[in-house]
């Protein structure tokens, strides 16, 4: 029956295509086969992983951090006709074979017509379409997918304990996965059913030989995978559980396993118990990494393309359609960034978990405090500008440093960073009327103006308070040495030295400032410049000690002028120090 849908498929599907005009130019292009993807190191790759969605109906504590990730707005994930196109390109340049991947990929719409469309990639050397998933709601529309062209399924299962598997992926389901793989070995029509399994020492490490067993009466291979950092998965080395220790524990129950031959590119290492129908295979990509042999690029749901799982940079294709790049151009970012991949990623505890994203928005099964430019060495690299390389963004805009892949707060690593001598001065108004500017300069000079007889008693109150400015010029100190406590994320700084000035005068005349229905001809200006020995800037000490100290005149003006006052234009003037080096404020500005 397989065969037959394969022929009748064959044979409708590419008539089809050629009554339109994409069609044709896949037929002219099948023709003309583009360079393959190399990199500096010779690795040829011909395999592609695409991530159709960031969502997920589980929550896998290895995959998802607990408090969830930011997603990325539905605008910014790719399109089908985008995916078809960027497929297209890989495949003409020697991909193979495609996954899909997610989050969980059968909760995109559209899921069977975009793998039909995939599917007629063949002509242009396409060999298997696969898919990872959670095998959660799958079982129903399987059949479909495989009729669609799907040949190959990977389903995640961590645990054959119901109980454990809800404390895992923090939601029901374990039944809803079992049935799923009863369908897929049942399922005729794709080649290969695998059981991808994280391995978590405590957790479900005594399980390893209850799934070997698995194999023993099905044609399903399951492999074994070392728990890998990603970004909030709270990645512990103690956790991991070595693929040699876990082959040594199931020599002891099967002294026979024997290896099987495998090709050089693949992942896992396959190992085999004589009489079993199915095997078993360990992908150790923290105790015995791969790389020499990586096939492997991504594209993530929000269009970039990663060379590495491990490495955070990432360079976004769906810009460049967007902006309407030609495929000659769009082939010239790809290779460059194919070019620029790492002989291999960083050891065990060298990976980069704070700038890459979590492992759902990989689609592997941005807060780049020290920004990673990747520099291809190769022609291959013109006409791509640098800048476009980037870690985790919705938009490629830059990022703030003190939120991570997630969306959520973290304070910056300044761990690596040496100490030097730092400098920031920050300015600020606040804009008053004429009888608060009388107000402080009557409390120091006998030539200022007394308020009308309306306004006597709140005149009286707020002079009560003692003198405005000074108080101001405290609280500002005051205020810069516990800016840490103010301000979470900002890091505890010793400092040298506090200078706070607050100065009455008169609004300059093209920056009056009208608030409800008053003029405020008069401001007083407050600078404070703070200094320190240390790690990071103080540019937040200089700008909270100028808001402390305006809003301390506030609070003592606010009797007589609490209506009619407006603080504005804070900003640092100028800072000194620091790897970003001296920044001046044009004036002006």
């Amino acid at each position: 029956m397989h065969n037959f849908r394969r022929v009748q498929h064959a044979d409708i599907t590419p008539t089809s295509i050629l009554c339109t005009g994409q069609g044709r130019i896949i037929q002219i292009d099948s023709r003309n086969p583009l360079p393959e993807l190399v990199d500096s190191f010779k690795r040829k790759h011909d395999y592609l992983r695409i991530s159709l969605t960031e969502r997920c109906n589980l929550r896998c504590f290895y995959c998802m951090p607990s408090e969830g990730v930011q997603l990325s707005p539905a605008e910014h994930i790719l399109t089908d006709d985008e995916i078809i196109h960027l497929a297209t390109l890989f495949v003409r340049s020697g991909i193979t074979k495609i996954r899909l991947t997610g989050g969980e990929p059968t909760i995109r719409k559209g899921l069977s017509t975009l793998i039909k469309r995939l599917d007629s990639l063949r002509s242009l050397g396409l060999t298997s379409i696969a898919m990872t998933s959670n095998g959660l709601a799958l079982h129903r529309q399987l059949p479909n997918l495989v009729d669609s062209g799907l040949t190959h399924l990977n389903l995640s299962l961590d645990t054959l304990d119901p109980f454990k598997f809800e404390i895992m992926t923090r939601r029901l389901g374990h039944d809803a996965v079992l049935k799923t793989l009863g369908v897929a070995l049942s399922c005729r029509g794709l080649q290969s059913v695998k059981l991808n399994v994280v391995v978590v020492k405590g957790l479900n490490d005594s399980e390893v030989l209850d799934f070997v067993n698995l194999t023993r009466d099905r044609d399903l291979w399951v492999r074994f995978i070392e728990f890998m950092p990603f970004s909030g998965n709270k990645w512990d080395r103690n956790k991991v559980v070595p693929s040699a220790d876990l082959l040594a524990m199931i020599r002891k129950r099967h002294p026979s396993i024997e290896q099987v031959q495998t090709v050089p590119s693949d992942t896992a290492r396959l190992w085999k118990v004589p009489g079993h129908k199915g095997g078993i295979g360990f992908i150790s990509s923290m105790s015995d990494h791969f790389c020499s042999s990586c096939n492997r690029l991504r594209i993530t749901a929000d269009g970039k393309i990663k060379v590495c799982l491990f490495d955070p940079k990432e360079i976004s294709l769906r810009d460049e359609m967007r902006r309407g790049a030609n495929d000659t151009e769009l082939l010239e970012v790809v290779r460059s960034a194919v070019w620029g991949k790492k002989e291999k990623h960083a050891g065990m505890d060298n990976i980069d978990t704070v700038s890459n994203r979590p492992m759902i928005l990989i689609g592997a099964v941005i807060r780049p405090s020290n920004s990673v430019v990747a520099t291809p060495t190769s022609h291959l690299a013109r006409g791509c500008d640098q800048r476009r390389w980037s870690t985790r963004s919705a938009t490629d805009e830059p990022r703030l440093t003190h939120i991570d892949a997630t969306g959520q707060p973290s304070m910056v690593d300044v761990s690596s960073k040496e100490a030097t001598k730092r400098s920031a001065t920050a300015i600020g108004h606040i804009y008053i009327p004429k009888i608060a500017y009388d107000l402080v300069l009557g409390m120091d000079s006998p030539l200022a103006h007394r308020p009308p007889p309306s306004h006597e008693k709140a005149w009286a109150k707020s002079l009560s308070k003692g003198p405005v400015l000074t108080v101001a010029q405290l609280a500002a100190i005051m205020g810069c040495k516990r800016t840490p406590e103010l301000i979470p994320l900002c890091h505890p700084l010793p400092l040298s030295n506090i200078s706070v000035t607050l100065t009455p005068e008169a609004t300059p005349q093209d920056e009056q400032m009208q608030h409800s229905t008053h003029w405020l001809p008069c401001r007083i200006k407050c600078i404070a410049t703070v200094t320190c020995e240390g790690k990071t800037g103080v540019e937040m000490e200089a700008l909270t000690a100028v808001s402390i100290g305006l809003l301390t005149v506030w609070d003592m003006l606010k009797a007589i002028a609490g209506k009619d006052m407006a603080i504005g234009n804070i900003m640092v003037s100028h800072k000194s120090g620091g790897k970003s080096g001296d920044f001046v404020r044009d004036e002006g500005k």
